[in-house]
């Protein structure tokens, strides 16, 4: 007998696969606890939410999603930062909207908030694989194929390009040895970053060359960031980029859109 899937279950499955690989490598969580913490308040969040907004239950996929992100990625000694995180990460899906879609990916808006509104209480994961390319390899290739049968490939790969090219840059740039500049990549916390965030198909533009183009200017801003030592640059630039992708889209759609003039009387 064949067992189906359901496809909304696929990408939870893939990130808490990541996050028992990493963790049983590196230990990267302080608690599981605080994952929890995460999962469960974005969870409520979307429920709440989903129920007063459109009067019935989300999916909680999507949902679950974003806290295990947080709970991942946000490294603090107090609990209230991934209450917040996974919050403010729902709360931007239902209140910061543009032409009935959200404009930022939620946990990338969440952590980005919560580094800008506390750096001296929070920081973020930032462990690499080091030599053990194992995990790394089965991760990348579960991801690779995860966001193929999603579509969404082409994405996660011009990113991981430009990156790769783009550190090559920095590195000409600022004489840090190349494998420096490209070791940030290896780590559990961009593998979140090129799976779920970048792919983000809610906050996509739609052609698949503006994916592509989007997912190289996300790279580049990076790359700026990092030239001026800014430390949580992907994050930041994705911030930056993905909403103004999506404005730059809406202005060219309004433009080309054939004018509608009243019938004469």
């Amino acid at each position: 007998m064949r067992v189906r899937i359901d496809p909304r279950f696929v990408p939870p499955m893939f990130i808490t696969l990541i996050l028992i690989v990493a963790h049983t490598t590196f230990g990267i969580l302080e608690g599981l606890e605080r994952t929890a913490i995460a999962i469960v308040s974005a969870i409520a969040a979307e429920l709440a939410l989903g129920r007063m907004t459109w009067g019935r239950w989300p999916h909680p996929a999507s949902a679950y999603i974003s806290g295990i992100s947080v709970g991942i990625l946000v490294r603090s000694p107090f609990v209230w930062p991934y209450v917040f995180a996974s919050v403010i990460s729902i709360l931007t899906k239902y209140v910061l909207r543009l032409d009935n879609r959200h404009l930022w990916n939620p946990s990338n808006f969440g952590v980005s908030a919560l580094l800008f509104l506390a750096p001296d209480t929070v920081t973020l994961l930032s462990i690499q694989w080091g030599n053990n390319i194992w995990p790394m390899a089965v991760i990348w290739m579960l991801g690779f194929v995860i966001v193929w049968r999603v579509g969404k490939l082409h994405v996660s790969a011009a990113y991981v390009v430009a990156f790769v090219v783009f550190a090559f840059v920095r590195s000409g740039l600022t004489g840090v040895p190349w494998q420096a500049a490209l070791a940030p990549i290896t780590g559990p916390m961009y593998q979140l970053f090129i799976f779920f965030m970048v792919t983000d198909p809610k906050v996509a533009v739609r052609s698949k060359s503006g994916q592509v183009v989007v997912a190289v200017v996300v790279a580049f801003v990076e790359m700026l960031f990092r030239l001026n030592e800014v430390i949580y640059a992907p994050f930041y630039a994705l911030f930056l980029v993905g909403p103004a992708a999506l404005l730059i889209e809406r202005a060219i759609d309004r433009r080309q859109a054939p004018a509608v003039h009243p019938a004469a009387g």
